[in-house]
């Protein structure tokens, strides 16, 4: 009976210390992979932003604000008037 409990033993020794290794194992090949997506994930975004930045025209140096062509525009009683010749209605 001491020698079946003693085998018993050793087999549950031997199944922890084969999670642990299995754990270990498991964890390396996961932080490798996430290493490696994240080398892909930064080398993809370095060309993407040398895309952009090749395919972008060049910006102005100092941008100008563009003048209203039409200049005023025109007064509420006006823009009413046009409404009423629309056939719309107050």
């Amino acid at each position: 009976m001491a020698e079946k409990s003693k085998r018993h033993e050793a087999n549950a020794q031997f199944a922890k210390i084969q999670r642990a290794q299995d754990a270990k194992k498991a964890t390396a090949e996961y932080e490798s992979s996430a290493a490696a997506l994240r080398a892909k994930t930064e080398k993809l975004k370095a060309l993407r932003l040398a895309r952009d930045a090749a395919a972008a025209p060049p910006q102005p140096a100092a941008a100008k604000r563009k003048a209203n062509k039409k200049g005023k525009s025109g007064s509420l009683s006006d823009w009413l008037d046009g409404q009423a010749k629309d056939g719309r209605s107050r």
